[in-house]
């Protein structure tokens, strides 16, 4: 996957390693300058706290970082892709930035229960559907889900717009506050 670049920011340009195989399927590029300039339209990543679920490569939260994010927290449940994005991080120069969990998302979310995020970046494998009761536990107050239809968002989301590009589906969500939602 030598084609993974980062779009714009400090960091454009750059060549994102990819892991051998298919089991990680980064974001291609223009689904992520898309994603980023719908974010830069509503003003959500500049100095933004980002969380970057099912992290793979990094290039969600690394593209983030490099359009100007305060901070992200990556979790990869693999070991041997975490190292990859590990070296995507030092490569682009942004790793100061960054936390690596290398953790399953539910023990993640756990551990990170008590942090907010602003943005949350949520790439799973397709065939996940699980979303309600996975983004019921995500600590941000806007997140980006990705997959190759519409999400489910659940009763604590309000669903801000969905675009398809391709084979994906992006789904933003706005969290809602208050009980009577």
């Amino acid at each position: 996957m030598g084609g993974i670049r980062v779009v714009a920011g400090s960091a454009k340009g750059r060549r994102l390693a990819a892991p051998d195989g298919l089991a990680t399927r980064p974001t291609p590029n223009r689904v992520r300058e898309a994603v980023f300039n719908s974010l830069y339209s509503l003003d959500a990543i500049d100095g933004a706290r980002v969380l970057d679920l099912f992290a793979g490569t990094g290039a969600l939260g690394i593209e983030a970082l490099s359009r100007g994010a305060a901070s992200a927290v990556f979790v990869e449940r693999d070991p041997s892709v975490a190292d990859v994005l590990r070296r995507n991080l030092e490569a682009t120069g942004l790793a100061d930035a960054a936390d690596v969990m290398v953790a399953d998302t539910d023990a993640a979310l756990a551990a990170l229960a008590t942090r907010r995020f602003d943005v949350a970046l949520v790439d799973p494998p397709y065939a996940f559907d699980a979303w309600p009761e996975l983004l019921a536990r995500v600590p941000a107050a806007l997140v980006v889900a990705e997959s190759d239809r519409g999400v489910e968002v659940g009763p604590g989301w309000a669903i801000h717009h969905r675009r398809r590009h391709g084979g994906t589906v992006v789904t933003f969500a706005r969290e809602r506050i208050g009980s009577d939602q």
